[in-house]
């Protein structure tokens, strides 16, 4: 394969000439720029845009960790990345982890040998430790709360708005109150944890740890949660759901088991996502696309950390 030395050769002028020619710099004149030409269509020369990227320290290429593709919630990120990255001429590589540590330890390795500009984290699985030996490598983008990082983030207050969905269930009449979320070791997940612990104890109600259901993802994970709560002698009353997908599996799950949704129990989402519109689920809006948005713009800032809180939204309709 040809490279730029055989082009100049060919052409019989500099390497720099080429060079201009290839960037269309204007100061070469037209008989060498014509030269040029010749002598790559004869080599069928390819230029390595990797080398030219290399060249100009950007790739114009921005990585993505999510760990499903397959969620509605990441589904609805990616689209607010996705569509800014086309605003911007930016290109995505995505990187699927299934919350496994060393898919993200890939995508963190591929900023620091330079082969994408910057890295954004939808749902954390390294610890801090670990991310912050990438920091000087790239911008590195969160979606969770990261002020005091070296890093930006775009981020809902999960224990605010966990405790305040708690409180509304509360005053709609409900003391027995459990949760669905979706893995117990992530920090959004510790904030809501957190959160619900210390409202028990302000409505002076006991903890009972099987009202907390993990490993809550998709739809069919509701079938699973009514299974365990016709199980029990003395069930919650409510359920606090952190994806409106699940709230309608186990919504779904109680019909065709007799059970009154909101009389026996009541249910609250979180995202608002299209499904909780169209099954009247009471939910937390959180306006997915737009944090998507912001979470590139983040990416391709590359003169200071930023974080932003954005705030969520209380809907109601019929299943509380």
């Amino acid at each position: 394969m040809a490279n730029i030395k055989d082009i100049a050769k060919k052409a019989g002028v500099s390497v720099t000439t080429v060079s201009r020619v290839l960037n269309n710099h204007p100061y070469v004149s037209e008989e060498k720029r014509e030269a040029v030409r010749r002598a790559i269509e004869e080599t069928n020369y390819k230029r390595n845009l990797n080398a030219v990227h290399l060249s100009k320290g950007e790739t114009f290429l921005i990585g993505v960790v999510i760990p499903f593709t397959n969620h509605p919630y990441f589904g609805l990120l990616m689209e607010g990345i996705s569509n800014e990255a086309v605003k911007n001429n930016y290109k995505l590589v995505l990187f699927q982890t299934n919350y496994e540590v060393n898919r993200e330890v890939e995508a963190l390795k591929m900023l620091q040998h330079k082969q994408i500009d910057a890295l954004i984290i939808c749902s954390r699985s390294c610890s801090w430790d670990v991310i912050e030996e990438y920091v000087q490598y790239g911008p590195i983008v969160l979606c969770e709360d990261s002020r005091g990082r070296k890093v930006s983030s775009t981020f809902i207050d999960h224990y605010k708005s966990f405790f305040n969905a708690l409180e509304y269930l509360h005053k709609n009449g409900h003391q027995k109150i459990g949760y669905c979320i979706g893995r117990k070791s992530g920090t959004n997940s510790k904030q809501r944890e957190k959160a619900y612990k210390e409202f028990l104890k302000k409505i002076h109600a006991p903890y009972v740890p099987h009202y907390i259901f993990d490993q809550c993802l998709k739809f069919e994970d509701g079938v699973k949660v009514v299974q365990q709560l016709t199980e029990m002698d003395d069930p919650p009353t409510a359920l606090l759901v952190t994806s409106d997908i699940v709230a309608a599996g186990i919504i779904t799950c109680c019909k065709e088991k007799g059970i009154s949704i909101p009389e026996q129990l009541a249910i609250m989402g979180f995202d608002n996502q299209p499904i909780a519109k169209i099954m009247h689920i009471t939910t937390l809006e959180i306006p997915l696309v737009e944090i998507g948005k912001k979470l590139f713009l983040q990416a391709i800032d590359k003169e200071k950390n930023s974080h932003e809180e954005i705030q969520v939204k209380l809907i109601e309709r019929q299943t509380v």
